[in-house]
């Protein structure tokens, strides 16, 4: 399984986020899989484990090149790169 994501913003406080970047509008999709895998993975690997469990991700989010910020029905937030400016 070729399963990776592009970014991982780390917080001081332990929290963390998994990020997708994509240009256009018809990579979100694709990139939402790729994201819910990656949690859905790290459910599975806890489910074995009594102790030392991954922590799942606090944010999911995708960068795009779009024009408009939302967040979907499954709680992933698209952002459009403009929005990350001053």
């Amino acid at each position: 399984m070729n399963l990776e994501v592009d970014a991982v913003l780390h917080l001081d406080n332990g929290r963390f986020a998994l990020i997708e970047f994509k240009l256009g509008s018809k990579q979100i999709e694709e990139a939402a899989k790729h994201l819910l895998e990656v949690v859905k993975l790290i459910r599975k690997a806890n489910e074995s484990r009594t102790s030392h469990k991954l922590k799942e991700p606090d944010l999911l989010m995708i960068i795009t090149g779009g024009e408009m910020a939302y967040t979907r029905e499954d709680g992933i937030k698209i952002i459009p790169i403009g929005c990350l400016k001053d």
